[in-house]
């Protein structure tokens, strides 16, 4: 399996295409993630990528995977992200 790409390198490949410096590529890849975090709590969508949301769990009864007993898991807040169909379509193919 092929290694996932570094934040350089993404930024290198940015700054060929858009012709602007690696350094103001990696400033706006780092004000992108800031703005994602800040606004996950309402719904941050990445257009042709996915949406970031910040989602309520609620409280549940598990099992001790080792044990087999019950225990509670109590509720919690996660954040989730969906991945849109266009970009499902594109990554595995159609059907």
């Amino acid at each position: 399996m092929a290694k996932s790409m570094t934040k350089s390198q993404i930024a290198e490949h940015l700054a060929g295409k858009s012709g602007l410096t690696k350094k103001a590529t990696v400033a706006l890849l780092d004000d992108l993630a800031a703005l994602a975090y800040r606004e996950a709590k309402n719904v941050f969508t990445l257009p042709g990528i996915g949406k970031l949301k910040l989602a309520n769990r609620k409280a549940r009864i598990g099992r001790n995977p080792q044990t087999g007993e019950e225990i509670k898991i109590p509720a919690k807040r996660v954040v989730k992200f969906r991945i849109v169909k266009a970009a499902k379509d594109a990554i595995l193919g159609k059907k």
